[in-house]
């Protein structure tokens, strides 16, 4: 557009008028989402029953620092090292980069564009053909500047929706972050755990070459006195050879854990075998907290995660349904072109252009309805994950009680037969020195003893184990409030669901209009 275009006169009211109602008329023919909706709700956590399987215990959420009632300096230590140098940690902060990068992106569509270009051509027209000379077959400079601004106005704000998905996304980004953190510290303390037994099993297996060696030195007098017979005593050398393989083994586990230590704190295989002994205590309890139900679901990053996805979907459909509205862009320039160098900042070398543009979506054979449909079917497959993280948290919080409960009635009596079959060995042995029994009956009571003592540690270990993972099931310290990760459905405030209608944190009402035209306002 040229500098006369600038002073045309303006459209009359009647002409105006016209205008308006041409636009009136093709809005209200234009592509509409009539008929695509969602029906799907988010679960609220009261609905799942849960007072028997998860009884209120009047316990505390777990703190940051959890491993510290553990007993053992050396644990917490372990985690932050983990937490410091584990790759998977390093891996979702880069995803939360990228997300943080969206929203600068989407932010960047909120405001006008500024633009400045500058080029200079050597050229030279034909003589025979539409320029005559002077100008044709003539070389030629041509000296181009022009600034121009553009701004998408978003009267429909689908570039406000885009950005408000952009934040839900990075929000849940850093909830992902969180349960990534909780997961490594679990694994941390769960595999430290594991060592813990192993040495407790190494102890056993220590001490069980002893008995087996002070059988076998009975064993030999009895041969001499002419009690047993050569018999007895080769049995007495296998079932020592049999224990001290039984501690290689073990030793070779013990190794293996210490690696894969080392591996959960980022570092090298060397790295676990500089660990301690671990000396934790098997006695740390976890109680479950009041109003469980109804916190759980800002205690457990994973569901805020979920939760926070949900946000960022129904946003996206809002933008779908934004792309039905007209676009109105603002654009304005101004600069100068000219031949030469001397004509070039002439008044009469100037250009302007200034405009809006309106898109306007009247038939597309569908494409935005197929592609709202598609961001509908996201949404469902959202609150379906939501839920079904929901119902899994609650169920991960049931199944650890209840292992915990079975391990502790299983303790008592593993004990009571520990104690029975410690007894038993003791009378058995001070037998078989009297002569007064055979080797079989001893051998017969410290394979008793021995297995009771090993079921008694490796229930220590299973309860101690569950009791960490309850922990994790939990959140593991995790509070959406302190991370500032509160999405609406957490906190209670009033929500928006995809077509802009309030909703309450447990419903998600989406409600379609005929045409576009018609709720235009949405």
């Amino acid at each position: 557009m040229n500098s006369e275009s600038l002073t045309r006169p303006v459209p009359s009211r009647t002409a105006a008028a016209m205008a308006a109602a041409l636009a009136a008329l093709a809005l209200a023919g234009c592509a509409n989402y009539a008929g695509i909706k969602s029906d799907k709700t988010l679960d609220p956590p009261q609905q799942l029953e849960s007072s028997q399987s998860i009884p209120a215990q009047g316990g505390q959420w777990p703190t940051l620092d959890w491993a510290n009632q553990f007993g053992d300096p050396q644990l917490p230590k372990l985690i932050d090292e983990a937490l410091e140098g584990n790759p998977t940690i390093a891996q979702a902060q880069a995803r939360i980069a990228k997300a943080s990068s969206y929203i600068e992106t989407s932010k960047s569509a909120l405001f006008p564009k500024v633009n400045a270009s500058y080029s200079w051509n050597r050229e030279v027209f034909s003589a025979n053909s539409l320029y005559p000379p002077p100008y044709g077959g003539t070389w030629y400079s041509e000296n181009n500047v022009l600034a121009s601004a553009s701004w998408e106005l978003d009267l429909w704000g689908k570039n406000r929706q885009r950005l408000a998905q952009a934040v839900s996304q990075q929000k849940a980004a850093e909830a992902d972050m969180q349960q990534a953190r909780i997961t490594l510290a679990a694994s941390v303390a769960r595999t430290y755990n594991q060592l813990a037994q192993l040495y407790a099993q190494r102890d056993i297996a220590a001490r069980e070459i002893g008995n087996r060696k002070t059988i076998g030195t009975i064993t030999n007098g009895r041969v001499v006195a002419g009690l047993d017979t050569n018999v007895e005593r080769e049995t007495a050398n296998g079932n020592i050879a049999t224990s001290q393989a039984n501690l290689s083994q073990i030793d070779g586990q013990i190794e293996t854990v210490r690696y894969q230590l080392g591996a959960l704190l980022g570092k090298g295989p060397d790295r676990g075998l500089q660990i301690a002994q671990p000396v934790l205590n098997p006695l740390a309890n976890v109680a479950l907290p009041d109003n469980l139900p109804a916190d759980l679901v800002a205690r457990r990053p994973d569901i805020v995660a979920a939760r926070w996805q949900v946000e960022a979907e129904m946003h996206d459909v809002k933008e779908a349904k934004a792309e039905f509205y007209p676009d109105v862009n603002l654009a304005a320039g101004f600069g100068f072109d000219a031949f030469g160098w001397g004509r070039f900042l002439n008044v009469a070398s100037r250009q302007a252009q200034l405009g809006p543009a309106v898109h306007l979506p009247i038939f597309d054979a569908g494409a935005l309805r197929a592609q709202l449909k598609s961001r509908y079917a996201d949404f469902d497959l959202d609150v379906a994950n939501y839920n079904q993280t929901l119902i899994g948290a609650f169920q991960d919080v049931a199944t650890q009680v209840s292992s915990i409960r079975s391990s502790e009635r299983q303790l008592v009596d593993a004990q009571h037969a520990l104690d029975a079959s410690a007894k038993a060995y003791q009378l058995a042995v001070i037998r078989y020195k009297a002569g007064l029994s055979e080797q079989l009956q001893v051998l017969n009571a410290d394979q008793n003893r021995l297995a009771a003592e090993q079921t008694v540690t490796d229930l220590k270990a299973q309860r101690l184990d569950e009791q960490m993972a309850l922990i994790k099931a939990l959140g593991g310290g995790f509070d959406a409030a302190d991370t500032g990760l509160t999405p609406p459905a957490v906190v209670g405030s009033e929500a928006k669901g995809p077509n802009g209608a309030p909703w309450s944190g447990t419903t998600v009402p989406v409600q379609q209009p005929a045409t576009a035209a018609a709720n235009a306002t949405n």
